[in-house]
Formats: structure tokens, C-alpha cells, sequence
């Protein structure tokens, strides 16, 4: 990424090489390839340095725009504060419903913790999926369940409740995430915990 410096401000952003016109100058895409810094400097155009002091992760945070800043002779491109995503629904309120945006009650920005609750779900549910014809054997009066499958079945589902209700204790957003962040030890684990596997 590139940017043109007019009087001491960034004008102009350019993330791929492009045919540019500086002044009344045309230049060609490759400049921005041959062209050593200084010589592109001469004309205005420094390479970006990025910033992602206040980036975060896209799953649990809105990040802003990048802003660009020249200073020293160095553009850099930052972002400003993030914003946590709400952890559960934010409904409308009466005022909204009144200003027409919505009817109360109802979700106006769904939160990201029972998204995550969904997903455990649905992982449980695709793990347990192809012994399930078992227990709808056994339950229609033939072959019971073996036991080592069933003892399996069951703890995949603990599991499930467990990290179910995990997610449901994380505070904010940061709890949240760090339920998922493996550590450093051999093999890495995370707070969250996994699925049990059949046979382990």
C-alpha cells in the first residue's frame, strides 16, 4: 500500500500499483515495482506502514477504518479504538419502536454468545450423528447400544453442556475469547476443553 504526500498530507491511498498522475506528470504502474523509496519519495508517494496496535479480532470487535497520518516523513495507517460486539441481543426499546426502527422487544443486533452456544451444539450433534443409528436401533427393540458407545455418547453430550454453560458465564467479550486460546503446552489445550473421542 501506497500513499501520495501533497503538502505535507496524505492525499491519496493506493493499495495495488496503478497508472497515477502526480502534478501534471503521468506515471506508469511499474514505477511503484522499480522504483526505489527515494525515488518515489521524490515524487510524493511512501509506502504505509501499518499499525495494528488497535486491531481486534473481526469475531468479537468492530474495528474502524484506517486512518492515514504523515509525520516525519513516514505515512502510517492506524485504527482507532474498537468496539466489543454485544455479547447478548440488544432488543428495541419503546423509543425505538416509537422513532420507527423497530418493535420493541424484538432483536436488534443479535449478540455473539449464542452463536457460540450454537455451534458447540451443532458440533455435538455432528459428532454423535453417526452412531445414531444405534440408539434409534436400540430404541425400536433391537441390538442395545454398546457400551463403550454409549459411555462415549454421554460424555460428548457432558462436554457439550459444560462448554455450553462456560460461554454462558464469560463476562465480556475478552472472557469470551480467551475460553478458545490455547496455551503452550504439548499438545496445546484451551479453557473451552474438547469433545471426548471415541476410543481415547
Amino acid at each position: 500500500m501506497w500513499a501520495l504526500v501533497e503538502s505535507g498530507s496524505v492525499t491519496q491511498i493506493y493499495t495495488r500499483p496503478k497508472a497515477i498522475v502526480v502534478g501534471e506528470v503521468n506515471y506508469p504502474a511499474n514505477i511503484f515495482m522499480l522504483w526505489s523509496a527515494s525515488e518515489l519519495e521524490a515524487i510524493g508517494i511512501y509506502e504505509v506502514v501499518i499499525d495494528n496496535t488497535n486491531l481486534k479480532s473481526n469475531e468479537y470487535y468492530i474495528n474502524t477504518n484506517q486512518s492515514f497520518d504523515f509525520t516525519d516523513g513516514v505515512v502510517t495507517a492506524s485504527y482507532g479504538v474498537a468496539t466489543a460486539k454485544p455479547l447478548d441481543d440488544v432488543l428495541f426499546t419503546a423509543q425505538d419502536e416509537t422513532d420507527g426502527l423497530g418493535t420493541e422487544g424484538e432483536v436488534k443486533q443479535p449478540g455473539i454468545r449464542q452463536g457460540h452456544i450454537d455451534t458447540i451444539n451443532a458440533q455435538a450433534g455432528g459428532i454423535l450423528q453417526p452412531t445414531d443409528w444405534m440408539v434409534v436401533r436400540a430404541a425400536e427393540g433391537g441390538t442395545a447400544v454398546p457400551s463403550d458407545i454409549a459411555t462415549w455418547r454421554a460424555a460428548v453430550r457432558t462436554k457439550s453442556n459444560d462448554m455450553c454453560t462456560a460461554i454462558d458465564g464469560a463476562a465480556d467479550v475478552d472472557a469470551l475469547a480467551a475460553l478458545y486460546e490455547y496455551n503452550d503446552a504439548e499438545p496445546p489445550v484451551r479453557p473451552l476443553g474438547e469433545f471426548p473421542e471415541l476410543g481415547a
